[in-house]
């Protein structure tokens, strides 16, 4: 059994629990997810922001090349490679929350530990693999002559950075899992002040361009890394980190892996499929590569909101479920599918009418512009069919069930995604219709987990 020596009344402890539980475990539930949330919002915005920063520094200063090598080909592949860690550490986090609502203190302890070591060794994977073989990817994607080696050049120096990127996702997915929204947010607020400052000094003054800005965002991660095991290092709880017991415990990496790879893989595929998105944009020239790139940070507005909501259904959930809560569970289902449906509507609204002023701050380029404008319009008005996706797959992660939900992410978003772009992009071969890809996928995964949902709670009886 774990005990924290460093405390002198172990009462304290489960008081601290306890504080920290109430929030999520007792009252009122879209208040507390709400507030919840709002932190997990503000620090995706502010990760958004640094990645956007970026993207209008080399777009406005440097140029559309410059644009379209970091958020292009480069945003994709660095999407494959952390995308699927961000899913094995969401099932660290959900085992976290369901051990710290039952009061498992060993097991949080040990859990902890796993996590953290097995984000330093998949640090190390993702660097050597990262560094010698994204080169060869964006050749395979097609990319556009005039910027593949720009575009080289930044996966290469963020490579580089992997280990603290990993250090810092697993890090704040165990500080949301036990309730603590608030301080990934204060570590990413310094993070990307600290990146448009680095953005200012190495693009603007000394002329590195893409270079300059990977840079800069590889500094940035080192930071964010530091504070958050700082962080779990000085707390009193039961998830403090010591790095002497920092090691992989068996039984709870298995249990890590069992909820985290297919989380994992559901992320991979997800993220593959919308390479091969990209490679059929890139062959449209870098016109087009731009437009895409702008519009994607813009859309990341939404993505950033909607997933906060996913971590924090997922975070409820979990620890309500750990705790036998079974009727709340279903309340924060119920409560979360509310919201999450008048905040997308409101951003669709949004999108529409000013989506336009918004590709101002990537690009003059009026040709880039106009393709930008078109993709946003017709996109936007479908990001209500994805709600469902993002609510359910994080209610059933939260009870502990991430397979089935992998399968039906593989079929209905992967799979169809992928046969869309290699059957029929090629008979109609228009930028329209590889858009259409992504709301014929968000329609059928969301009816697919809307009836998968209801039968899994039927079959386990939480009522």
């Amino acid at each position: 059994m774990y005990v924290d020596k460093s405390r002198s009344n172990d009462q304290n402890d489960k008081a601290e629990i306890a504080g920290t539980r109430n929030t999520i475990t007792h009252g009122v539930i879209w208040k507390s997810l709400i507030l919840y949330v709002l932190p997990l919002i503000m620090g995706t915005f502010f990760q958004q922001l640094y990645n956007t920063v970026d993207a209008v520094v080399v777009g406005r200063f440097v140029g559309k090349e410059a644009l379209s090598a970091v958020g292009g080909t480069s945003a994709m592949l660095v999407n494959v490679f952390v995308g699927f860690f961000v899913g094995l550490s969401s099932g660290a986090g959900v085992v976290v929350a369901q051990y710290y609502g039952a009061q498992k203190a060993d097991d949080v302890h040990k859990t902890v530990h796993t996590a953290i070591f097995m984000s330093i060794v998949s640090g190390v994977i993702l660097t050597l693999v990262g560094f010698f073989m994204m080169p060869v990817f964006s050749v395979w994607m097609k990319t556009p002559d005039d910027v593949l080696d720009l575009t080289i050049t930044y996966l290469r120096i963020y490579a580089i950075g992997m280990i603290p990127n990993l250090i810092y996702n697993m890090g704040a997915g165990i500080l949301r899992a036990v309730g603590d929204s608030k301080r990934p947010l204060y570590f990413l607020v310094v993070s990307c002040i600290t990146n448009i400052i680095l953005d200012i000094v190495f693009v603007l003054v000394l002329g590195l361009g893409v270079v300059g800005v990977a840079a800069a965002t590889i500094i940035c991660q080192i930071i964010s890394a530091i504070l958050v095991i700082f962080t779990l290092s000085k707390t009193k709880n039961i998830y403090r980190f010591s790095p002497k017991d920092l090691r992989a415990h068996k039984k709870h990496l298995l249990r890590i892996l069992s909820l985290g790879i297919p989380a994992g893989v559901q992320s991979l595929m997800y993220s593959s499929s919308n390479v091969l998105i990209q490679t059929a944009i890139n062959e449209f020239g870098t016109d087009a590569v731009a437009a895409w790139a702008a519009y994607a940070k813009i859309d990341s507005l939404f993505w950033m909101v909607s997933s906060s909501f996913g971590i924090g259904v997922t975070t409820f959930v979990g620890q309500n479920y750990g705790a036998g809560l079974y009727k709340r569970v279903r309340q924060c289902v119920r409560q979360s599918a509310l919201i999450m449906t008048l905040v997308t509507i409101a951003f669709s609204i949004a999108f529409y009418i000013f989506g336009a002023q918004a590709f101002q701050l990537f690009t003059t380029d009026p040709e880039v512009m106009a393709i930008g404008d078109k993709m946003l319009h017709y996109l936007c008005p479908f990001y209500i069919t994805y709600t469902a996706i993002e609510l359910f797959s994080g209610s059933l992660r939260g009870m502990g069930d991430s397979v089935r939900p992998m399968i039906i992410s593989i079929l209905g978003i992967c799979c169809l995604r992928v046969l869309w772009i290699l059957f029929a992009v090629p008979v109609w071969h228009y930028i329209e219709t590889i858009e259409f890809s992504y709301p014929l996928t968000w329609i059928t995964t969301s009816i697919l987990f809307i009836g998968y949902y209801f039968w899994y709670i039927k079959r386990r009886n939480i009522n």
